[in-house]
């Protein structure tokens, strides 16, 4: 296809999966939300990575992204996963707490951490395809489920567009708050659009 992209310098887990006959079949496909190949390689063309750190280079507009273009998306996973083959391995999850030990840590040496989440809500584009009104029906969702929270897992959610200066500061001066997406592999897959729009922090 004149269209294929040329990624003859790039190091990223796309660029070592696409070929340009699988370009070729899966081109012309999107799935039912209109979310098509090129979109979801855009980030790992615009971005080739560096010789030493290798990314992963595309990224899923929705649920259907993961059927629709499987041909390219089954040996990503692989690779980024270290063999994890999605057609023929199912992922264990295991979701109970006593099950962890030593999760201690030593105030000496740690003075905060964090657990980074993706969420998925299953009717609802992905960030890289989402609409505005998507955008804000997530924050809808989450907040009302967060909500729902007791004990010491209760919280405030504390919207990026409606926070007052006070809140603002004392959440920077906690290092909490975080600020819009600059890297370039974030934007280049649409995750930065209408900042701060139906953005927030549960705190």
């Amino acid at each position: 296809s004149a269209d294929y992209p040329d990624l003859r310098k790039h190091n990223n887990c796309m660029a070592e999966c696409l070929t340009p006959a699988i370009y070729a079949r899966l081109r012309d496909k999107m799935t039912p939300n209109g979310y098509t190949l090129d979109q979801c390689i855009q980030t790992g063309v615009d971005n080739p990575g560096h010789p030493f750190i290798k990314t992963v280079g595309m990224v899923a507009g929705d649920e259907e992204s993961y059927e629709v273009f499987a041909e390219i998306f089954d040996p990503v996973i692989k690779v980024r996963h270290n063999g994890y083959d999605p057609c023929t391995m199912k992922h264990h999850t295991d979701l109970d707490a006593s099950k962890i030990t030593h999760g201690q840590f030593d105030e000496r040496y740690v003075l905060s951490s964090r657990v980074r989440t993706g969420r998925s809500i299953r009717g609802l584009s992905l960030p890289p395809a989402c609409t505005r009104a998507e955008r804000r029906e997530v924050e809808n969702v989450v907040v009302t489920a967060l909500a729902g929270l007791k004990g010491d897992l209760c919280g405030k959610y504390y919207s990026l567009t409606n926070m007052s200066e006070k809140d603002q500061q004392q959440l920077i001066d906690d290092h909490f708050l975080f600020d819009k997406p600059v890297s370039p592999l974030l934007t280049c897959a649409g995750m930065a659009r209408d900042w701060p729009d139906a953005r927030g922090i549960w705190y």
